[in-house]
């Protein structure tokens, strides 16, 4: 950490371009983006590994209790558009704060929840915050990567997410096992004080990351190549949340080991994505489309050894693994896309890319709700995001020589 004296020197006008002021400064504003999207990941993949904790404590099935979740992405759906439209002009520091704000309120009101109704509502309200801080985030990432580094900046902003489903998940997923389910929302609350803290030392505030016009956000939703790429994102990564949502009884009832494993699956589930995101962040700055294309093909790989091996774990975890890495190479492409199709509006854009993703994790969840409550069996949810998956990889397939198109018509214009 900069000491007081340090930080008044780096901020001052002469000194703060220089190289060590500048790395310093970048790394600290990362750590602290990072550090929010760490708190964000933790609450909601948290929420999957202990379905079954406040499913048994409320007296629900987990059907009912994976609404939840659900209510969880449609926040996020919802929020995201709304609040980054709603504070178009505002800083983006500010607006981060704003928004950790909300999020600790949010937790709060799940640790509290006594009923399944109104931990539905809560987490509702948790979810509002997502694409907005994320949207928010890549900008200021952006801001201090440089020009030509969307997908890493991107990346860079994900990471905390991945580092969440590595550590956060699973540790709190353990935690929630031994001191009650509600525990798991108060240990989230604790990182997203930490992260407001850091967001308040060590993200600039500064003229270029204020926002635009409200209208200049919302003419990004008039251009039709948007609203497919949302719609890619939506079906193709709700393979994730087909399979994510599930790992606690993929381990016990499919797999029929132990309920200790099952933080264990989790956290594979996110080494995964932490390598695929890492790759996918250099994929998407360099090409096009491979990142997207590779990643939604190779994961139907992994569903069907999901779907037709799950049972057993050693097979189990290894496909886990390559669900989290496969799915992760696409996500930093879809942000590179929306913010190609819309450059005017990246922080709407990233919000919508989060919006796009938690629709995912709805359809995920619901469609493993489906195949589970039609008696297919637990391994069923992954046939679900393999249909979802493929109908996305399809769509791309056929918009992309438009979307192409399009890139170079810009392209020459910017020209």
């Amino acid at each position: 950490m900069l000491s007081s004296a340090y930080r008044a020197q780096c901020e001052a006008e002469e000194t703060r371009h220089t190289p060590e002021c500048a790395t310093k400064n970048t790394k600290l504003t990362l750590l602290a983006l990072a550090l929010g999207t760490f708190a964000i990941g933790t609450g909601e993949f948290g929420s999957n590994g202990i379905i079954q904790l406040f499913a048994a404590d409320m007296g629900v099935s987990i059907p009912q209790a994976t609404y939840a979740v659900t209510a969880y992405a449609v926040g996020v759906m919802i929020g995201s558009p709304v609040i980054t439209i709603a504070a178009a002009r505002l800083n983006r520091k500010r607006l981060l704060l704003a928004l950790i704000l909300l999020f600790l309120v949010g937790n709060l009101l799940s640790a509290l929840s006594v009923n399944v109704g109104m931990l539905i509502a809560a987490r509702f309200v948790t979810g509002t915050v997502q694409g907005a801080y994320f949207g928010a985030g890549a900008v200021v990432a952006a801001y201090v990567y440089g020009p030509g580094k969307g997908g890493k900046a991107f990346a860079t902003v994900m990471a905390g997410l991945t580092i969440a489903t590595i550590v956060g998940s699973p540790v709190g997923t353990f935690v929630g096992q031994q001191a009650g389910w509600q525990a798991l929302y108060v240990v989230v609350t604790a990182i997203g004080l930490l992260a407001g803290a850091a967001i308040l030392l060590w993200v600039p505030t500064t003229p270029d990351l204020d926002g635009g016009p409200v209208a200049q956000e919302l003419g990004a939703l008039r251009r039709p190549m948007v609203w497919v790429i949302m719609a890619v994102a939506a079906l193709g990564i709700s393979s994730i949340f087909a399979v994510y949502t599930f790992i606690g009884p993929y381990v016990t009832d499919a797999a029929a080991a132990d309920e200790s494993l099952i933080p264990v699956a989790l956290a594979v589930f996110g080494v995964g994505m932490a390598a695929g995101n890492q790759l996918g962040g250099r994929l998407a700055d360099r090409y096009a489309y491979r990142g997207l294309v590779l990643g939604y093909g190779s994961v139907l790989l992994f569903l069907i050894l999901i779907a037709t091996a799950g049972g057993t774990i050693w097979l189990l975890m290894p496909a886990l693994f390559g669900v989290g890495a496969t799915m992760m190479l696409a996500i930093p492409t879809i942000q590179v896309l929306l913010t190609t199709y819309a450059p005017e509006a990246p922080t709407l854009m990233g919000s919508l890319n989060l919006a796009s993703l938690n629709l995912a994790n709805a359809l995920g969840a619901v469609g493993g709700s489906v195949t589970l409550g039609a008696g297919l069996g637990t391994l069923s949810t992954a046939w679900a995001g393999l249909v979802l998956t493929a109908a996305g990889l399809l769509l791309f397939v056929i918009t992309a020589p438009h979307g192409a198109r399009l890139r170079r018509v810009q392209t020459a214009a910017v020209a």
